[in-house]
């Protein structure tokens, strides 16, 4: 069964969601250190083998003002390349405030700082995702 992926592109991390056979939820799968784009883009490739993904949601950062800050500029540089080495249709999710819920959602969990900061990431991509998925 196809399933779909999330990603949450940052500078130091990418944090990894997937979709659940049926396409109805999200889970967080792991984080990405950043290394370079060529080992980033290879160890998504392996998700996408692994996990028979069908499309990849990526978050894009914006302003509150709907306008693309450098961030968001990236976060396109990085897709564009992405976009090169698979043949998967890709679409950009509004993430504003995806990682402030996912913040709350691990304080209101009362996980510490230290163990928040190693899962915000794959939680964010878990938010990008499933609202991709609850819109459908």
């Amino acid at each position: 069964m196809k399933r779909i992926m999330g990603l949450d592109v940052g500078d130091k991390t990418i944090g990894v969601a997937v979709s659940d056979p049926l396409l109805l939820t999200a889970q967080g799968l792991k984080t990405i250190a950043r290394e370079s784009n060529k080992k980033d883009i290879k160890k998504i490739q392996d998700i996408i083998e692994e996990y028979n993904i069908s499309k990849i949601v990526v978050g894009l950062p914006k302003n509150m003002n709907n306008t693309l800050g450098s961030q968001g500029e990236k976060v396109l540089d990085f897709v564009e390349k992405l976009k090169r080495k698979i043949n998967i249709e890709i679409i950009l999710e509004d993430e504003r405030l995806t990682t402030v819920s996912a913040e709350r959602i691990l304080l209101e969990g009362d996980v510490s700082r230290k163990d928040r900061k190693k899962i915000i990431d794959k939680v964010a991509a878990s938010y990008i995702l499933q609202n991709y998925l609850d819109r459908r």
